[in-house]
Order: C-alpha cells, then structure tokens, then sequence
C-alpha cells in the first residue's frame, strides 16, 4: 500500500520540465540529428551498390 500511496504523491506534485532536462535533450539530439543524414546517404548508396552490382553479374 506505501507504494501506491508515493505513486499518487509523485503525481500531484510532478516537477514541471527544467533548464537542465532541455539542455540534456537537446545536447542528446544533436548528434541524431547531424548523423542521420549520414547515415541516409551511406545505406542508400549501399543499397544502389548492391543493386548495380547484382545487375552487372546477371549480364
């Protein structure tokens, strides 16, 4: 019963979001976001490779 009983607590009173938990986040996101275009280009170019590479083994 305390557990359900902190539960509830915790929930009235919930900690609104900080400075710090958008600096955390934001500085999480960014090498997402800088990599994923990489990471786009590189597996896509793979992909092609791979395609033009079976093509070119058929003939």
């Amino acid at each position: 019963m305390i557990k359900w009983r902190d539960k509830g607590n915790r929930l009235k009173h919930k900690e609104n979001y900080s400075i710090l938990d958008l600096i955390a986040d934001i500085l999480i996101w960014i090498p997402e976001v800088l990599l994923f275009p990489i990471r786009l280009l590189f597996w896509g170019m793979r992909g092609l490779g791979r395609v033009i590479g079976n093509w070119l083994d058929v003939w």
